[in-house]
């Protein structure tokens, strides 16, 4: 089940933003830079002792401490960004639902909050290509016509006591499915029938 068109741009979209927010982390590893690390507060809003004999101190409402970090602290976040956008970009690509799919749950994982979009998109891909598999249509309105569909069909063969008839994809053929065969090794023999 490839991606159709309009899933293929929405991932293209998104591999291309998950390069632009790589490319937000390059400055950071051209040189050593600055990060501000927050601690908890006590209950009357003041740092705690340990956090101040860490050198943390009260800025504004914040306990706050700057730490100096070198390049190698950021690479990794901004490999894992850069890989995991241009795989989307190529699964995009490619039209592969799976490889977006898991692209997008490692991406919005890694990310924390910042993450959330390609946790949706992820969870998108998979509920269109169940909704895609069982009813044969990936939009709601197709999925939800075609389930109507089905569960009339149901009712109505219940009502007349018959197996239910399911329909092809194409609509046009109707297709009745096929009665279990009788194991010799699994079913156990019918009794003989009664003398009269």
């Amino acid at each position: 089940m490839g991606l159709d068109n309009f899933e293929r741009s929405v991932g293209l979209i998104a591999g291309a933003l998950a390069l632009l927010l790589a490319s937000l982390y390059i400055h950071k590893l051209l040189g050593n830079t600055t990060l501000v690390v927050t601690s908890p507060l006590t209950k009357s809003k003041q740092c705690t002792k340990a956090a101040l004999a860490l050198g943390y101190k009260m800025v504004k409402t914040f306990c706050e401490k700057t730490v100096l970090t070198t390049p190698s602290h950021w690479w990794p976040q901004f490999l894992l960004i850069f890989v995991v956008g241009l795989a989307i970009i190529a699964f995009s690509y490619w039209r592969k639902r799976v490889g977006v799919a898991v692209c997008g749950f490692l991406l919005g994982l890694a990310l924390g909050i910042a993450g959330l979009i390609y946790l949706f998109l992820g969870g998108w891909l998979v509920i269109r290509a169940f909704r895609l598999q069982k009813y044969g249509d990936a939009s709601f309105a197709g999925s939800g016509r075609a389930a109507r569909e089905i569960n009339q069909e149901k009712r109505a063969a219940k009502r007349e006591g018959r197996e239910p008839r399911t329909k092809s994809k194409k609509g046009d053929v109707v297709i009745t499915p096929p009665k279990p065969v009788e194991s010799k090794r699994y079913t156990p023999k019918k009794p003989p029938p009664r003398k009269r």
